[in-house]
C-alpha cells in the first residue's frame, strides 16, 4: 500500500490564518471531486473559521475524560474506518489527553500516512523541537508542545502562511484571535512587535532551508551547472597552512553580511597522495568552521583550480575565498598560480576574493615522503652501477678512449651517478660520486696515478663535479622514489575504487571480482572458501584459475573473513604491503557472495509469492466471477425447462438473452485468464504486419453497447507494424474498460493520432479517473480499481492489453483527462514504407 502524502501549512505564529487556509484547500478539493473529511479541527470559537467548516463532512471525536473533566480528541479508528482520501489534522504538535490512542497528534497523522490517507494539518514554527530554546529566548515563553523537525521536513509539500507584525496585531485588535477579555494582555506580552517579527524570520528561514534542499535536488537531477545566487554561499580554498584560520574567519564574516549565508572550507589533494598538508593544522581548521556554522570538505583533484570550480559550482557557490600566493616571486615563472587562474577562469557568476595574510610570499616546502622502498633488485642493480660503472668507465676512458679530456671525463662519471640514483636510489648514487671522484684524480688528475692534485684548478673541478654528482642524485632519487610511489598509489586507488564502485552497486558477480583478485596480483588460482562451524570440512564458493586449492592451509597466501571465511591464493607470496588490498578484496568478496544468495533468495521469494497471489485470485475468480455467469445461465435455463410456468415470448427472449450474455461474459473471462497465461509463459508469438488502424479499431469496439463509443479515425493515418489479432484485443480491453467506468450517458472517445515514427490510439472516458500513484498498478493481473463490483471482471482487462501492446512493439499508460476521467494512450510503431502524413491543412474525416 501506497504511503499517503502530507501537505503542512506552516506559520510563524497563531492567527495568521493556517486553518484557515487548510479549510480553503479542502472546499476546493471537495468542488473537484476529492472525498475529503474533517478529521480534527481547532477552530476556538473563531467565527470565520467556523463558517469555513460548513460543507465539510465531519467525523465525530473521541470523547476521552481526565481529572474529573471531559475533552475530545481525533477518533483515529474512525477515520481509519472511513478511510478518506483526504483528512484534515488540525495542530500538528497537539499533545494528546492521557489514555488516547498515541501520546502525540503528529503519532496519529503517522498512522493515517502509513494507511494510504492523504493529511492535510497545520503548525506553528515556535512548536519545532529544534527551535524551542530559540523561540524561549525571543518571547519569554516555553512551548510545551513541539513537533520532532524530521516530521515537518517529511512532509511532502510544505506552504507557508506568512502576515506581517502589523496586521496580525490588527486582527488581535479586532478581536479575529483572541476573545476581547485577552486581546490587551496577548497584544502586551506575546503578540510584540519585536516578537512577532523575529518569529517570521525563523519562520522564513526554516522555510528557505526547505527551498534550498528541493534547488539542490532540482539542480542535481537536470544537470544544472550554471551558478543560481538564490544566497551568498562562500568557499574558502584551503592549502594546509595555517593562513587557513585567517581566510575562514574573513569568509565568515562575508557571510554574516547576507541573511543565510553558508561558508564550505574545502581542501584538494592531489591523487597521486604525494603531497600533503600537515593532518594536525588541517584538523584546527576543521574545528574552526565547524565552529563558525560552516563545513568543511576534502576532495580530490589533480588540477587544483579546476577542482575547486568545479565545487564551488557543485554547491551553488556565489563567492570563492582565496589566499595571496605563499610562493616567492620568482617561482611565478613556472605560472601565474592558483588565485589568478581562478579568478580568470571563474566566470560572471562566480566572485573571487584574494585575502592578505602574513604567510604570503614566504614561500612553501613539500613534504617529502622517503617511506617509498625501490625493491631488491632495483637496489643491487643500482649498487652495481654505483660502483662497478666507475671502474669501468675509467678502464675504457684510461685504455680504449684516451684523451678525452678532463671535462669530459667528469661528465661521463657524473652521467654514471645519475644512472645509479635512477636504479638504486639515494646510496649508490653517492658511492658513485666517491668512486667516481677518486677515479678521477688517480687517472685523470695530473699528476696520474697518485691522490695529490697539482693544479689548483682541479682539485675546485674535482669538488665541484662531487657536489653536483651529490645534488644531482638526491634529486634524482627523490623523484624516482615519488614516481614508485605514485604509481602504487594510483594503483591501489583504482582498486578501491573499482571496490567501492561496482561492488557495492552490485555490478560485480564473485567469479569476476575473484578474477580481478587473481589478475591484480598476478596469482594462478583464487577462492572463496567456507565453512559452517570449525570442525566441518572447508567448501568453495566460488573460484577462478587453474586447480584452486581446497584449504586454506594449502594455498600462499590466505586471507581470512571473519571465523569461517578465507579468501586463499596460490601462485606467489605478495609483499606485505599488498595484504590491506587484499583484505579490502576478501571482504568484499564474502559481501558479494551474500549478496548473491540474498538475490536469489529474494528471487526466488518473489516467483513464490507471485504464484501464491495468482493462485489465490484464480481461486477467488473461479468461486465468484466465473461462477456468477454460470449461476446466470443455470438460472435462466432451469426458468425454461419448468412445465409449471407458462413464460410468454417476451419473457423467452429476455431468458435467452440473460443466457447468450452469461455465456459471452464466460467467453470474455476465460479467453483473458488464457492470455494472461500465454503472456506469463512467454507463449505469445505476434506475426506482424502493416495494418490500418481505421480497419481494426471498428473491428475492436464492435463488443461494446451501441453508443456508448465514439470513434474519431483518420482515415489518412500511416500504416503502423503491428501483429492485426494482439491489436485489437489491446484495444478491446481497454475500450471495455473505459465503458465500464464511463458514466451511461457520455460515451467513450476513441480517437488517433500520428506523433513522429508513432501512431497513438487514445481512449478518452470521463469515469472518476486514477490518482498518480494508482496509474501503474492497474495495469497489474488480478487488480480491480476502486469500488469496482465483483462481478465485472477478474481484473485482467488492462494487464493482457499492455501484455499484447508490449509483445507487438508498442507502449500503453494512462493519463488524466483535461476536465476528469482517465485517456489510456496506445503507442503503436509506424510501418516503414507507410504512406506520408496528409499536409497540416488536410481535413480529418472522422470513421463512420
Amino acid at each position: 500500500m501506497a504511503r499517503g502524502k502530507l501537505r503542512i501549512y506552516l506559520g510563524a505564529a497563531p492567527g495568521v490564518g493556517k486553518t484557515y487556509a487548510m479549510l480553503s484547500e479542502a472546499h476546493r478539493r471537495v468542488e473537484r471531486g476529492t472525498d475529503c473529511v474533517v478529521a480534527c479541527v481547532e477552530h476556538h470559537h473563531r467565527p470565520r473559521t467556523e463558517v469555513m467548516l460548513h460543507g465539510l463532512e465531519q467525523l465525530e471525536r473521541r470523547e476521552l475524560e481526565y481529572r474529573g473533566t471531559a475533552f475530545t480528541e481525533m477518533d483515529v479508528d474512525a477515520v481509519l474506518t472511513r478511510r478518506p482520501e483526504v483528512a484534515l489534522v488540525d495542530e500538528l504538535a497537539h499533545t494528546n489527553v492521557p489514555g488516547s490512542r498515541n501520546d502525540k497528534r503528529w503519532q496519529d497523522v503517522e498512522e493515517l500516512l502509513a494507511a494510504g490517507i492523504n493529511v492535510i494539518s497545520t503548525v506553528n514554527i515556535q512548536h519545532l523541537e529544534s527551535l524551542g530554546d530559540v523561540v524561549e529566548s525571543i518571547t519569554g515563553v516555553r512551548q510545551r508542545e513541539t513537533v520532532p523537525d524530521e516530521v515537518v521536513r517529511r512532509a511532502d509539500q510544505i506552504e507557508l502562511v506568512d502576515m506581517s507584525p502589523e496586521a496580525l496585531r490588527r486582527r488581535m485588535a479586532h478581536g479575529n484571535i483572541y476573545k476581547p477579555d485577552k486581546v490587551n494582555a496577548a497584544l502586551s506580552n506575546y503578540f510584540r512587535p519585536g516578537n512577532l517579527t523575529a518569529l517570521r524570520e525563523l519562520a522564513l528561514l526554516w522555510v528557505a532551508d526547505r527551498v534550498d534542499a528541493y534547488l539542490t535536488e532540482y539542480r542535481s537531477e537536470h544537470q544544472v551547472s550554471t551558478i543560481w545566487g538564490s544566497r551568498e554561499r562562500i568557499v574558502v580554498g584551503l592549502t594546509g597552512g595555517p593562513e587557513g584560520r585567517t581566510l575562514i574567519r574573513r569568509a565568515a564574516r562575508l557571510a554574516e553580511k547576507g541573511a543565510g549565508g553558508e561558508v564550505h572550507a574545502v581542501y584538494i589533494s592531489r591523487s597521486d597522495g604525494l603531497t600533503a598538508a600537515s593532518p594536525k593544522e588541517l584538523a584546527v581548521q576543521r574545528t574552526l568552521v565547524e565552529d563558525l556554522g560552516g563545513s568543511f570538505h576534502q576532495v580530490v583533484g589533480d588540477d587544483i583550480p579546476d577542482a575547486l570550480l568545479d565545487f564551488s559550482r557543485g554547491v551553488n557557490a556565489t563567492q570563492i575565498v582565496l589566499g595571496v600566493s605563499r610562493r616567492r616571486s620568482w617561482q611565478y615563472v613556472f605560472g601565474p598560480g592558483v588565485g589568478a587562474t581562478v579568478a580568470r577562469d571563474s566566470g560572471p557568476d562566480l566572485d573571487v576574493h584574494l585575502i592578505t595574510h602574513d604567510e604570503a610570499g614566504k614561500g612553501r616546502g613539500l613534504p617529502v615522503n622517503r617511506r617509498a622502498r625501490l625493491g631488491r633488485s632495483r637496489l643491487i642493480a643500482g649498487w652495481l652501477a654505483g660502483l662497478g660503472g666507475p671502474v669501468l668507465l675509467a678502464w675504457l676512458l684510461s685504455g680504449v678512449f684516451p684523451d678525452v679530456g678532463l671535462a669530459n671525463d667528469m661528465l661521463l662519471f657524473l652521467t654514471v651517478t645519475v644512472a645509479a640514483a635512477l636504479l638504486g636510489g639515494l646510496l649508490p648514487a653517492l658511492a658513485s660520486a666517491v668512486a667516481g671522484s677518486l677515479l678521477l684524480n688517480w687517472y685523470f688528475t695530473p699528476p696520474v696515478h697518485t691522490l695529490t692534485i697539482a693544479d689548483p684548478k682541479n682539485i675546485v673541478a674535482i669538488a665541484i663535479f662531487v657536489g653536483v654528482a651529490v645534488s644531482v642524485a638526491s634529486v634524482v632519487d627523490l623523484a624516482a622514489r615519488r614516481t614508485h610511489q605514485a604509481a602504487r598509489l594510483r594503483a591501489e586507488a583504482e582498486i578501491l575504487s573499482f571496490l567501492a564502485g561496482n561492488v557495492l552497486r552490485g555490478e560485480t558477480s564473485l567469479e569476476a571480482l575473484l578474477e580481478r583478485v587473481r589478475e591484480t596480483f598476478s596469482m594462478e588460482s583464487a577462492a572463496l572458501l567456507e565453512r559452517e562451524s570449525d570442525v566441518t570440512p572447508w567448501t568453495c564458493a566460488g573460484s577462478v584459475g587453474p586447480h584452486p586449492c581446497a584449504t586454506p592451509e594449502a594455498a600462499d597466501v590466505d586471507v581470512p573473513v571473519g571465523d569461517h571465511m578465507a579468501l586463499a591464493l596460490t601462485g606467489r607470496v605478495p609483499p606485505a604491503e599488498d595484504r590491506r588490498v587484499l583484505a579490502a578484496f576478501a571482504a568484499q568478496a564474502a559481501v558479494v557472495l551474500d549478496r548473491q544468495r540474498l538475490q536469489h533468495e529474494a528471487a526466488h521469494a518473489k516467483e513464490l509469492a507471485e504464484a501464491n497471489r495468482i493462485r489465490t485470485a484464480l481461486l477467488a475468480a473461479v468461486s465468484h466471477d466465473l461462477r456468477t455467469p454460470l449461476a446466470g445461465i443455470k438460472a435462466s435455463v432451469t426458468s425454461l425447462r419448468s412445465d409449471d410456468v407458462e413464460w410468454s415470448e417476451e419473457d423467452h427472449a429476455e431468458l435467452l438473452a440473460a443466457i447468450e450474455e452469461g455465456a459471452d461474459r464466460l467467453d470474455l473471462l476465460v479467453g483473458n485468464l488464457l492470455d494472461m497465461s500465454r503472456l506469463q509463459t512467454g507463449t505469445v508469438t505476434p506475426m506482424i504486419r502493416e495494418t490500418d488502424v481505421d480497419e481494426v479499431i471498428p473491428m475492436a469496439v464492435g463488443g461494446v453497447p451501441e453508443g456508448s463509443v465514439e470513434l474519431n479515425i483518420p482515415e489518412t493515418l500511416p500504416m503502423v507494424a503491428v501483429d492485426r489479432g494482439l491489436m485489437e484485443r489491446s484495444v478491446a480491453n481497454i475500450v471495455e474498460n473505459a465503458v465500464k467506468y464511463s458514466p451511461v450517458d457520455t460515451p467513450v472517445l476513441v480517437s488517433a493520432s500520428a506523433i513522429a515514427n508513432r501512431v497513438e490510439v487514445r481512449v478518452v472516458d470521463r469515469g472518476p479517473g486514477v490518482p498518480d500513484e494508482a496509474k501503474d498498478s492497474i495495469f497489474e493481473p488480478f487488480q480491480r480499481y476502486g469500488d469496482a463490483p465483483r462481478g465485472a471482471g477478474v481484473g485482467l482487462g488492462l494487464a493482457v492489453a499492455r501484455g499484447f501492446a508490449e509483445a507487438i512493439g508498442g507502449t500503453l499508460h494512462a493519463e488524466d483527462t483535461p476536465g476528469g476521467g482517465l485517456t489510456m494512450v496506445l503507442s503503436l510503431p509506424r510501418a516503414a514504407d507507410s504512406r506520408p502524413l496528409p499536409e497540416p491543412d488536410a481535413p480529418m474525416t472522422p470513421a463512420s
